[in-house]
């Protein structure tokens, strides 16, 4: 007995060690669970036409951090914009939103994106037309998977449509982000035919209809 004791004492002495040295050199002492973040954030990925009418709705919402626009899908590596654009690499153009999962829920994400986008259309989104402007959600783990699935059938169960619900629900592949110029285009760019017809509408009703969701 005082054998086994003393066994016991040794064991929990050496556990105690290698928490605190993991504790000092900033290791975890256990597996975080399935696509934790050390610093408590997380990362959803859509795709719903052009990447610039992607960021502004989500850069709005309180809890998110940060967008990023990029291309994902596809089945090269590195791509650049000119060869996005003209289709053949199998990427989509997509926004990648890093947030606070404990500010805003990965589900008030799927409703900002269903509420963006066309999910009708399985030949572009609005006037950009072309595989590389489809919609869709790229899933991080089998969490967002079963949310993302969830919300698509919850959506195509409301009869709000007629028509099949075409955004498919996918696994993350890489990401890669675009060119520089295309980081915060509406932000920078607001000026432009392009944003002033095309984003700028989008994004009022999208603040008009989200108020109790926006920064302060």
């Amino acid at each position: 007995m005082v054998q086994m004791r003393g066994g016991l004492l040794r064991w929990f002495r050496l556990a105690a060690g290698a928490l605190l040295l993991a504790l000092v050199l900033g290791v975890p002492a256990v597996a975080r669970a399935e696509g934790a973040a050390a610093d408590g954030l997380a990362t959803a990925v859509f795709a719903g036409g052009c990447f610039w009418c992607m960021e502004p709705p989500f850069d709005a919402l309180e809890g998110v951090v940060s967008t990023t626009s990029g291309y994902i899908g596809g089945h090269i590596a590195n791509p650049r914009y000119e060869q996005v654009s003209r289709g053949g690499t199998g990427h989509a153009e997509a926004v990648k939103v890093v947030y606070r999962p404990d500010r805003i829920k990965y589900e008030a994400l799927l409703e900002v994106f269903w509420r963006n986008i066309d999910p009708l259309d399985d030949g572009g989104q609005f006037c950009d037309r072309g595989d590389q402007y489809r919609s869709a959600i790229f899933f991080k783990g089998d969490e967002q998977r079963r949310i993302a699935e969830q919300s698509k059938e919850t959506l195509k169960q409301s009869q709000r449509f007629t028509e099949p619900v075409v955004t498919s629900v996918v696994p993350a592949t890489e990401f890669y982000p675009a060119e520089d110029y295309h980081q915060d285009y509406f932000r920078n760019n607001g000026f432009q035919p392009y944003c002033q017809v095309i984003i700028a509408p989008k994004v009022a009703k999208f603040r008009k209809e989200h108020l109790d969701r926006l920064k302060a």
